[in-house]
């Protein structure tokens, strides 16, 4: 199961309306194919009432395992309610010397 796999399946504990992970490793300088840094978009009715460092605590408490050194490098967060969720999240950049 690849680590991005993981990672959806894991969220979905939160009852998600949109969950997408996306593996961004590629904009990064890292070998080809690895699995170090992704974008999380997900919107669940659980994050009601939680400001934003709480919402990223509740998915790092749920990726703790995918979070320790040497595994996932990098994690972009973009948690929403249902309220909140204007159909699409922020672009990331490419990192200095990252790939297109």
């Amino acid at each position: 199961m690849t680590t991005q796999s993981v990672i959806e399946s894991k969220l979905t504990v939160l009852n998600p309306e949109f969950l997408e992970v996306l593996n961004e490793s590629h904009k990064h300088s890292v070998p080809k194919n690895s699995e170090t840094h992704f974008k999380v978009t997900i919107v669940s009715d659980q994050f009601e009432g939680a400001r934003a460092v709480k919402r990223h605590q509740i998915i790092y408490g749920i990726l703790t395992e995918e979070l320790q050194p040497g595994k996932v490098h990098a994690l972009a967060i973009h948690a929403y309610t249902p309220t909140e969720w204007q159909g699409e999240s922020p672009n990331s950049p490419n990192c200095m010397g990252g790939g297109d």
